[in-house]
């Protein structure tokens, strides 16, 4: 017995992609306010010290990613997209409202770190299960034709989520002192990502299931080409990930590093938000009129190339604008190449465990990488002295990743003749 998927309305299509930009700027809001937040949980010595300590505990929180892309997702290959993704938000709206009213630690101590830590690593959890499902979703609501761009909507709407954290920063650094910022001003930006999430899960409550059941079916098991498959993909992932998380602390790094008003710095991941999730859209809808392969490899070979120029033009002349078109012109680069690559391994893998496998992936590279990015760099930046370390990391990580796109199979139904 089969029963046959539906095809979700635009309006619905456009539920998920919003519940997915609000599931991640959920997660990202916390790396967006590091500064803020490593003064209110964990004192140190100097500003450096705290900042190390919450951007450790944002890492933390990619430390179960790969537990939840195993578990949720696996959960949406079992019993259909929808449940995994209901999960999935339940669960980070539940981790925001603790982040967001956890006490100090001058009020309560060491139980209060402890206490971020736990709802970080349930944030990890929730938002490794979210991929999978609403990835799998997009992938199965979409005619062949158009797979790039409705995965774009995914994607793209990771950048929106970044943005919206972006704008809500600058808006609270206008408005508040750096001393209220610092205090409770975060802890807003938190609180305004939880209001909606109530109207997000009935929303998606509604959405039509996918995934075409067939009863008695085992879940498949990878084959060896699958799973090759998969591990060129990681690679792909990994540099883009590193890449991605470079950007996303471009806030801190413009404030830490170059010294630039917090409002600047807020200002830079609104632009590479709002860039980057265009560019989603257009890279998608390119990959499936070009390939695949040459949207990939173009961008990210192009973004390997400017990012340590435009870091120096950055760390040199210290002003906004210098910094908002080098984030323009790496947001842009990076928001091609990302649709395309996801595609790829949705395409790979057969619909039985679509979701499961794409959680694990994301989930993985990110984890690995993405988790360590935001560490990495404030760390060589401190050692090495030099504004120029993001770059240097990010364009080693580009180059590694371009073998892995290289090494791929192109798998967009234009050049295989599945249209």
């Amino acid at each position: 017995m089969t029963t046959s998927p539906r095809r979700p309305s635009r309006t619905q299509l456009a539920a998920v992609a919003a519940g997915n930009a609000l599931e991640f700027y959920d997660f990202l809001v916390f790396g967006i306010f590091a500064v803020h937040i490593g003064a209110t949980f964990f004192p140190a010595k100097d500003a450096t010290g705290s900042l190390l300590f919450a951007l450790a505990t944002f890492g933390a929180g990619f430390l179960t990613r790969p537990l939840g892309g195993v578990l949720i997702g696996r959960l949406g290959d079992r019993i259909g997209r929808k449940p995994g993704m209901l999960l999935s938000f339940g669960l980070m709206g539940l981790s925001i409202v603790g982040l967001a009213l956890t006490p100090s630690y001058a009020s309560i101590g060491v139980v209060a770190p402890i206490l971020v830590l736990f709802f970080r690593l349930l944030q990890g959890f929730a938002i490794g299960g979210e991929v999978g499902p609403t990835i799998a979703f997009l992938m199965e609501a979409a005619p062949a034709e158009k797979r790039g761009l409705y995965i774009a909507l995914q994607t793209g709407s990771q950048q929106v989520g970044s943005a919206c954290a972006g704008i809500v920063g600058v808006v609270l650094a206008s408005l508040l002192t750096p001393q209220s910022l610092s205090a409770w001003g975060w802890r807003i930006a938190m609180l305004l990502g939880a209001s909606v999430v109530p109207l997000a899960l009935a929303i998606r409550r509604r959405l039509p299931e996918t995934l075409e059941r067939r009863e008695g079916t085992k879940l498949p098991r990878p084959t060896l080409a699958q799973i090759g498959a998969a591990l060129l993909t990681l690679m792909a992932l990994a540099s883009v990930t590193i890449t991605t998380y470079v950007l996303i602390t471009i806030g801190t790094f413009a404030t830490h590093t170059l010294k630039l008003s917090p409002a600047v710095g807020f200002g830079a991941v609104v632009i590479g938000g709002l860039i980057g999730a265009f560019s989603n859209l257009v890279g998608g809808k390119l990959s499936d009129r070009l390939g695949r392969k040459p949207v990939m490899i173009g961008a990210y070979g192009l973004l390997c190339l400017i990012g340590v120029p435009c870091f120096m033009a950055m760390s040199q002349l210290r002003t906004p604008a210098a910094l908002y078109i080098a984030v323009s012109l790496m947001a842009s680069l990076l928001g091609l190449g990302l649709p395309p690559i996801v595609a790829q391994v949705s395409e790979s893998m057969p619909v039985q465990m679509r979701s499961g496998a794409i959680g694990i992936i994301y989930a993985v590279a990110i984890t690995v990488f993405g988790g360590t990015t935001s560490f990495v760099v404030t760390w060589l930046t401190e050692v090495t002295q030099s504004p120029l370390a993001p770059a240097v990391y990010m364009c080693a990580a580009l180059a590694l990743g371009l073998v892995g796109m290289f090494a791929m199979r192109e798998t967009a139904p234009i050049k295989t003749g599945g249209l």
